[in-house]
């Protein structure tokens, strides 16, 4: 447990402590002490750390909260805290005030922690599976799925440092209804090139990718199935194109430094009986019923707005059905405690239905997590890019990586909530300046590099300080930046419960903005050696967490710039 978290725990037995040593000495009535909050004020001259025990313990004391922290205080021994003393505000809200020694515990333990310094075991190594991205393999990824990668595999960084056992996965969808059409796409393609009279349907592929792979296939098989079935020769097509496309997604995932550890094909759940299995247990359990020659499955009795359709009165099933095998998959099959799913905002009526479906097979749908991403719009010269998907003209994760660097990518779509919309800005993403959020943090590590290079030029090298020219570090900028440096593993742990890693984006462009702010006001050099070997202490830090933020969500941490 790092030393904020220590702190806050020691304060919260202090007080409980000082609570039933008040009552033994007849200031407070013998009863329990309420549930109470531990924070940071927003105002840390109000006090680094806050508490409202007084106020919540009103109704329990029969006493007015100022009385009861009046107690509270008389009582309470803060040795071996990290914290020097207390004040009462207002109705008797607790003020609590760091030590020197806080300060200089923070800085040790950056210190010996090095590369593992934020991580926790909050998680208690639960296995987590992250899907992300799962892009239908029919053509190249857009946008919205650039985000989707920036966002899955950076809150999997973020709950493995928080303790979790995270495997990363991608959903293949190569069944179904989006590889018919794929094999339509194909094969009337394949056929202009021969003959005239095919025009394509206007919810078919339509991109230069189908085109290729239509000219593609002929150089290898010619004319070979121009007269054959259709049947035979769109099957044909898919077994050429499908796999090449599937390449191309790990291909230009792995350039986004992106590695999963399975991708997993909807095919194997048509193959292995997965997805009829599911029809039949709901069947078993009596959550079904047959109308119009379809079955039906009971979702309104299971939190869903609206009954639907799991096998059509064809005989095929819907989509849903292979998702529910998918999810039954990780959470029984293969007992993983929680599945986190990252999707479109337009899923947002699918999960309803899906968690239905759990609940009914005896799953607890509440260890299906969804993560709803908003959409994202492209900004150049002010204005938003207006790009067709369908015609074929939208600019791709491959091109918008061959256009920005994949360090701004990763940090850009990780600059905003996933709940929110995000514009992104293609001029700003390449800008070397202050400007841009990524170079900022990444210039304030290389600027904590050149400051070590130059003082080594001198001759001067960093040593280990003692607690006395730790305590040398009292300027409002320095406390600020250690404050900051200090919350890391709790900012880590409340991005893995809330699912959004661009807290730890902002955590990290903060920490960037305070170094500044210190290095104009606080000369590292300077002839007292003390205090300079504790500033050194200080950049050696912060520049610890910067990197340690910045590989965790695979961003480089240059040394000059």
């Amino acid at each position: 447990m790092s030393t904020a978290n220590t702190t806050v725990e020691s304060l919260k037995n202090a007080i409980i402590c000082a609570v039933k040593k008040a009552q033994s000495e007849g200031l407070l009535p013998d009863a329990d002490l309420p549930s109470f909050t531990i924070e940071t004020p927003a105002d840390r001259s109000h006090g680094d750390l806050a508490s409202n025990a007084a106020m919540v313990s009103a109704r329990a004391f029969h006493s007015a909260p100022r009385k009861i922290a009046e107690a509270i205080i008389q009582n309470i021994d803060l040795t071996g805290t990290n914290l020097e003393r207390c004040e009462i505000a207002g109705p008797g809200f607790m003020n609590f005030f760091y030590s020197r020694s806080y300060y200089s515990s923070v800085l040790r333990e950056i210190s010996s922690k090095g590369d593992s310094y934020g991580t926790s075991d909050f998680g208690s190594g639960k296995k987590v599976l992250v899907e992300f991205v799962s892009a239908n393999p029919t053509g190249p990824m857009h946008i919205g799925n650039a985000r989707g990668g920036a966002l899955g595999d950076t809150l999997s960084s973020v709950l493995g440092a928080a303790g979790f056992d995270v495997s990363r996965e991608f959903y293949i969808n190569d069944a179904g209804n989006q590889i018919e059409k794929f094999a339509t796409s194909l094969e009337i393609r394949y056929m202009q090139l021969y003959k005239d009279g095919y025009e394509m349907p206007e919810d078919s592929y339509h991109g230069q990718d189908i085109i290729d792979h239509a000219k593609n296939f002929a150089e290898i098989y010619g004319d070979r199935y121009v007269e054959a079935d259709s049947a035979e020769r769109r099957a044909a097509l898919v077994k050429y194109a499908l796999p090449l496309n599937i390449e191309g997604l790990e291909r230009d995932l792995l350039k986004y430094r992106i590695k999963y550890d399975r991708w997993f094909r909807e095919s194997t759940l048509h193959n292995d009986g997965s997805v009829k299995k599911v029809v039949e247990l709901l069947t078993e359990k009596g959550h079904t019923y047959e109308q119009d020659g379809a079955v039906w499955f009971r979702a309104s009795e299971f939190g869903a707005d609206k009954d639907f359709v799991l096998v059509r009165s064809n005989g095929l099933p819907t989509y849903v059905v292979p998702d529910i095998a998918y999810h039954y998959d990780k959470l029984v099959t293969r007992g993983f405690d929680r599945a986190i799913d990252v999707l479109g905002a337009d899923h947002h009526g699918y999960v309803p239905r899906l968690k239905a479906a759990l609940t009914a097979l005896g799953v607890d749908a509440s260890r299906l997590d969804v993560v709803l991403m908003q959409m994202v719009f492209l900004v150049r010269d002010g204005e938003r890019v207006k790009l067709s998907k369908r015609s074929g003209k939208a600019i791709t994760l491959v091109t918008l990586l061959d256009e920005i660097p994949i360090d701004a990518a990763r940090f850009f779509f990780n600059l905003r909530e996933a709940n929110t919309p995000l514009e992104f800005d293609l001029d700003l993403a390449i800008e070397k300046s202050s400007q841009n959020p990524v170079y900022y943090v990444q210039y304030a590590h290389a600027r904590i590099c050149n400051i070590f290079k130059g003082l080594e030029a001198d001759g001067i090298l960093p040593r280990e300080c003692t607690d006395e020219e730790l305590a040398l570090l009292t300027a409002p900028e320095e406390v600020e930046l250690i404050n900051k440096l200090s919350s890391l593993e709790g900012e880590i742990i409340s991005a893995a419960k809330d699912y959004d890693p661009s807290r730890i984006t902002k955590f990290v462009y903060d920490t960037a903005t305070l170094f500044h702010k210190f290095y104009n006001a606080c000369r590292v050099r300077n002839d007292d050696e003390s205090l300079m070997q504790a500033r050194m202490t200080l950049c050696s830090c912060t520049r610890s967490v910067i990197a340690n933020i910045l590989t965790m969500f695979k961003i480089s941490a240059p040394e000059s710039m």
